[in-house]
C-alpha cells in the first residue's frame, strides 16, 4: 500500500481511538454507580464504497 493511504489509514485509526476514549470516559463520568461495572462494548466499522462490516467487542470495566 502507498504512503498516502498508510497515514489516512493511521490518522483515521487515531481519531477514532482518542474520540472513543474521550466519549466513554465522559459517559463514565456522568453517570452514578459505575465504579466495579463491566460494561459490554461495541464498535461496528463500515466503509462506504467497500464491502466491509468490521465489528469488535470487549468489555469496560468502570473505576
Amino acid at each position: 500500500m502507498s504512503d498516502d493511504f498508510n497515514m489516512s489509514m493511521r490518522k483515521f485509526l487515531k481519531q477514532v481511538g482518542v474520540t472513543s476514549q474521550q466519549a466513554i470516559e465522559d459517559a463514565m463520568r456522568n453517570t452514578e454507580g459505575t465504579e466495579g461495572k463491566t460494561f459490554e462494548a461495541k464498535v461496528v466499522l463500515t466503509v462506504d464504497g467497500l464491502d466491509v462490516e468490521h465489528v469488535v467487542t470487549g468489555t469496560i470495566k468502570g473505576g
